[in-house]
């Protein structure tokens, strides 16, 4: 995989804070000795006292706010431990599914080794907000707010709305194939079909905050390639 410049990930740069639109495929930190290339090893070649300020999925794509002073990583830090922190995520979703401010709000448990389950008798309190935003026949783009910032909270809570993020093998998420959304299609002899998008199709789209002076921001990510991609391709063959 082809490592970005730092530089040109930058949405949003002062003397504390730094906004970036992290790349699918890249872990927000270390995730064990040595190996590979992290955005926090990234950021510390930019700006030594870089900290990340939360974390986002290896797979995730989109806005992630990097500090780059102690002082500028408290700020933010109390930022989310209070939930004063206003995070969108865009995800697109298998089947066609009407979210009108639907609220989930089950308690998520943390079992170890990346896996999480619900659990209302010992998870940590979990909330999420859904809105569907695009219809298409099989699937349904929906904005997504989380209040608390449990892992994987997300893609669980869709998942119990049997409406797992496309690609999320995880959560019993389906990968979107070009073959099933386009009449005619025909594969050339001997050749493998790859899904339109190679993860699951989550984006964090938006991030509200306040900057060290007190002002609140709203920075907002553009999608990447394959999202918009995947988008575009369903808009022209499942709308």
């Amino acid at each position: 995989m082809k490592i970005p410049k730092f530089a040109d990930l930058i949405l949003f740069e002062d003397d504390d804070l730094i906004v970036i639109n992290k790349p699918a495929f890249i872990s927000s930190l270390d995730e064990r000795e040595g190996g590979e290339i992290n955005i926090l090893r990234l950021a510390k070649e930019y700006s030594d006292d870089a900290q990340i300020c939360h974390r986002l999925d290896k797979e995730t794509s989109g806005a992630l706010i990097i500090a780059k002073n102690p002082e500028a990583y408290r700020t933010v830090s109390m930022q989310f431990e209070k939930r004063q922190v206003n995070k969108v995520y865009h995800a697109v979703i298998d089947g066609t599914h009407v979210f009108d401010k639907l609220l989930v709000d089950l308690p998520i448990l943390n079992v170890g080794k990346g896996n999480v389950t619900i659990s209302r008798q010992e998870g940590k309190r979990a909330e999420t907000w859904f809105q569907s935003i695009r219809f298409f026949k099989h699937y349904t783009l929906v904005e997504c707010r989380p209040v608390t910032g449990r892992m994987h909270q997300i893609r669980i809570h869709l998942a119990t709305q049997r409406a797992s993020i496309s690609g999320d093998e995880m959560y019993k998420g389906k990968p979107v194939f070009l073959s099933a959304i386009k009449r005619k299609y025909h594969l050339g002899k001997d050749q493998e079909e790859l899904p339109i998008m190679k993860r699951f199709a989550l984006h964090a789209y938006q991030v509200t905050f306040k900057k060290m002076d007190g002002e609140s921001i709203t920075i907002h990510a553009p999608y990447p390639k394959d999202f918009e991609t995947l988008l575009k391709l369903l808009e022209k063959f499942d709308a």
